[in-house]
């Protein structure tokens, strides 16, 4: 967590502002902002944002184009790329004489870097832009008091002077000095990393004592912090940047972002590439100097070697494959915040998530509101809409349903003319109650409760039988209990309801005020299964991931819904089984069920940790405050528009839909990308490792270099373009069945099968061009022709390697995107059949073209091609043997 340094001076301005805010009267306040407890109006709203700007905090430098720049300019490879141009400007250019200066092997670097700077550039731009475009697409509002009325407005909209109401879940959109208050709990952790909620108090200013912890000011709330419980209102007094939270991200805008595993793999896959790039070079370098005695020559090969073996295209191409997959996603009902956690999604094999509106409608329907008589009363509904009506923290669907109920069949229009409301004491989740203080005519005061079973009870001291008011006995309690569980195991879910006549003096009303209370009814509500439930978690279950259910609901009602969408109900937890118990013995615990209920957020994060220890990729889908915790320590966290704040604010991905349908197409895009990214990485680890045998073999037994620096470049070129058509390649379905964590360990063995195939068909080619095609183009072996024929005999056979190696490397793409037969059982698809053909023919057209000559390319024979297409398909064959080789002791080739 981070943690703000409270004593630095330079915060000394900033804690007297808020030392004057804190301390003086609140009439000085709205004088400060020309406001008042009906708010502002909507011009003197605008004439604040003029003054202060919107409500946002300063951009973050490195979502600027210009940090794009540099970003994509200074990759690992591209900083190689540049130093290998610069070296090669001496050595082809500076310190050779006048006739044989020569820029061109420096413009193809130069034009790779190019390449791969401005498309990773563009591609980072774009993605910045479509994650602020879809983001849009998620509301975050407040309620603010504008033009004299509540209203629910961006946050971005929110000036100094504001009135600006709060509840439970809310993520405070400014920092506020409060107006009022009620059992108002708030957590500070991004601010102080304090996990513990505080109460903030309405008019109680700061002791001497706590001027200079300005945090803990009880009246004053700070953008950022989470409301935990209870509600409030208060008056914005700073916005944006001037925010406390501004202030800091100002501060830790150069943190780096925290990595996923995806990351670390692509940073150790750069380590290893370079250093493969850093050992062979200067072997390359050795070899050639010493066999052929031209060390100039050979440095200049070994530059060009070196630049052969960075894959300058990886950032690219992960880059690509994000952006292709997030804009994918997005079609599909998905917004991708965090661009780095796609990989994650497509890995995870555990996905947590509560039951409500996951497995059910989210429809919630008040069935039944009997009293302790199992009968339907119309008091029991009166009370109950008393409760959910006047109730101003969170108004959840249980809420809404009790409302609803009530408007069909009660007249609401006397019931609000007969109360009105004093008071109330707002849910959390440790009560798990919520009670409302009204007032009759008669000046009566009641207070109406409403909560879970066992918590109802534990407050209670009467019931109500038949009108009359009787101890709550034991044999009463168990029968309370032995109703309800009947009613869970039909599929509804019961809270109580009780009241309590003539509480606390008006004003001092409290949780302490829960008790003796008299429990006078059942609300039995029902949230049936979705119809597309069962099916869509059979197919995540085909996609290898397990479903656990972690809920705050009862195990009986949970039961019965999972019996319906076919959940395995056999074993369930319940937190108080939880409690207490070894990392070890949860672990057992966690693996043998899938269901976990009556949670508490701790116990739900404690649940995830433990599977994250055990080697589980764990995604946690909430969209509720007591879910924020838990979605901050699975690795992949997702969420849904109609979430509350915090819990929209955690995830890294979100859904415009609560369905697990769209999680299923999201996890198997995220497959996708992964595959797609694995396919470059070792496509391209295996054919640059042939190609390092190749060049060491043709290094030390042929007299002469086996291409040309400039002609190693070209075919670097147009092997790298040809792979940024990976992206849009297509996985197998059995390869989108399966999740794929990232590992490196397999990299070298899939190396070491694969790089030395290509290399036996180039070693055939040298073979095959020395002794057979060179020798019948030159008139004669290479010992004994003249510089001339020697000259046509270099030239024809770095031309036919040049051809050869070209074609090999593009068929690779072909041979290692999927175990089965290339471009007969398995092929890819038109972009990539495009790029990889594509780059082929051009290449095999260069010796043929007017810059054959420029390019020092030699005249082949009519028959080579057909000696490369023969050479191709053994290539292709004996590719398919090693992979079955390969595949008997693993299970995944990609």
């Amino acid at each position: 967590m981070i943690k703000i340094k409270k004593k630095t001076s330079s915060n000394a301005t900033n804690r007297k502002f808020l030392q004057e805010v804190a301390m003086e009267e609140l009439t000085t306040t709205f004088e400060r902002y020309d406001s008042s407890g009906k708010g502002l109006s909507t011009s003197q709203a605008e004439q604040m944002r003029e003054k202060y700007g919107r409500n946002e905090i300063a951009k973050n430098e490195h979502n600027t184009k210009a940090h794009f720049l540099f970003e994509a300019f200074m990759t690992p490879f591209t900083v190689v790329l540049l130093i290998l141009a610069t070296l090669s400007l001496f050595t082809n250019y500076i310190l050779v004489p006048a006739s044989d200066k020569d820029l061109s092997t420096v413009i193809i670097m130069i034009t790779m870097v190019l390449i791969s700077g401005l498309t990773s550039f563009i591609q980072n731009v774009k993605t910045n832009d479509a994650v602020q475009s879809l983001l849009k697409m998620v509301s975050v509002t407040t309620n603010i008091r504008r033009d004299g009325k509540d209203q629910e407005l961006a946050t971005s909209e929110v000036v100094p002077g504001d009135i600006v109401n709060l509840a439970a879940g809310d993520m405070v959109p400014a920092d506020m000095k409060l107006i009022k208050s009620k059992d108002l709990f708030c957590s500070s952790s991004s601010l102080n990393g304090e996990s513990n909620p505080v109460e903030k108090i309405a008019g109680q200013k700061p002791d001497k004592n706590q001027l200079n912890e300005y945090i803990d000011y009880p009246n004053v709330v700070y953008e950022g912090t989470t409301i935990v419980s209870g509600s409030g209102t208060g008056i914005v007094f700073a916005t944006g940047s001037q925010t406390v939270f501004g202030k800091l991200a100002r501060q830790i805008s150069q943190t780096k972002i925290k990595q996923t595993s995806f990351d670390t793999g692509i940073k150790d896959i750069s380590k290893l590439l370079i250093t493969m790039t850093a050992v062979i070079a200067p072997l390359v370098f050795l070899i050639n100097g010493l066999t052929k005695g031209n060390w100039l020559d050979a440095l200049i090969f070994a530059i060009a070697t070196a630049v052969g073996l960075t894959p300058e295209m990886l950032p690219v191409i992960v880059t690509s494959n994000l952006v292709k997959g997030s804009v994918e996603m997005s079609k599909h009902g998905t917004i991708v915040k965090k661009m780095n956690s796609i990989q994650n999604f497509g890995s995870a094999d555990i996905l947590c998530t509560d039951k409500t509106g996951t497995l059910t409608q989210d429809k919630v329907v008040l069935e039944r509101h009997y009293d302790l008589n199992m009968v339907e009363k119309p008091k029991v509904l009166e009370l109950s809409y008393l409760n959910s009506f006047y109730q101003t923290g969170m108004k959840d669907l249980i809420d809404k349903a009790v409302i609803d109920a009530a408007e069909n069949e009660l007249d609401t229009k006397k019931i609000k003319q007969d109360y009105e409301k004093i008071d109330e004491i707002p849910f959390d989740f440790k009560r798990r109650r919520m009670s409302v203080v009204v007032q009759n005519k008669a000046g009566e005061h009641l207070l109406v409760t409403k909560g879970a079973a066992e918590e109802m009870l534990e407050a209670s001291d009467f019931v109500e039988f038949n009108g009359q008011r009787l101890p709550l006995t034991k044999e009463q309690e168990e029968k309370v209990l032995s109703n309800i569980n009947d009613m869970n195991n039909d599929g509804l879910r019961v809270i109580l309801l009780g009241y309590k006549k003539n509480p606390a003096p008006v004003g001092e009303f409290s949780v302490k005020d829960e008790s003796e209370l008299t429990i006078v009814g059942f609300l039995a509500f029902l949230d049936p299964p979705k119809e597309t439930a069962k099916e869509a978690l059979h197919h995540l279950k085909e996609d290898g991931i397990t479903v656990k259910i972690l809920t705050g609901d009862n195990a009986a009602v949970t039961r019965a819904v999972g019996k319906q969408v076919g959940l395995d109900v056999s074993k369930i937890y319940s937190g108080n089984d939880l409690e207490g118990k070894t990392d070890a013995e949860l672990s057992k615990m966690i693996e043998e069920s899938d269901i976990f209920v009556k949670l508490s957020p701790e116990l739900k994060t404690r649940i995830i940790e433990i599977l994250k220890k055990d080697g589980h990729t764990v995604g946690y889908m909430g969209d509720g405050i007591n879910d924020a915790p838990a979605m901050k320590a699975a690795d992949v966290s997702i969420s849904v528009d109609t979430a509350v704040d915090i819990a929209k604010e955690s995830a890294d991905i979100i859904l415009l839909h609560k369905d697990l349908r769209i999680l299923e197409n999201g996890v198997r895009i995220g497959r996708k990308i992964f595959g797609n990214t694995m396919k470059y990485i070792k496509i391209t680890l295996s054919s640059n490792f042939g190609n390092i045998l190749s060049i060491l073999v043709a290094s030390s037994f042929l007299p002469f270099l086996p291409m040309l620096p400039l002609q190693l470049l070209i075919l670097d070129l147009l092997y790298g373009t040809s792979c940024l058509a990976i992206p849009f390649d297509s996985m197998d379905a059995e390869y989108l069945s399966q999740p794929r964590t990232w590992s490196t360990k397999k990299l070298p063995k899939f190396m070491f099968y694969f790089g030395p195939t290509s290399s036996v068909f180039d070693i055939i080619t040298f073979a095959l061009l020395y002794f057979v095609i060179c020798p019948s183009v030159a008139g004669g072996g290479f010992t004994s022709l003249s510089l001339a024929g020697k000259a046509i005999f270099i030239a024809v056979f770095h031309t036919g390697w040049f051809i050869e190696s070209l074609w090999t490397q593009e068929m690779v793409i072909h041979a290692l995107r999927d175990r089965k037969l290339p471009l007969i059982k398995q092929h890819a698809t038109a972009p990539v059949m495009l790029a990889t053909f594509g780059a082929a023919v051009i290449g095999s057209y260069l010796p043929y073209s007017r810059v054959a000559t420029s390019l020092k390319f030699g005249s082949m024979p009519g028959t080579f091609i057909e000696i490369v297409v023969g050479l191709l398909i053994l290539y292709i064959l004996l590719t398919s043997l090693v992979k079955r080789l390969y595949l008997r002791k693993e299970k995944f080739l990609i």
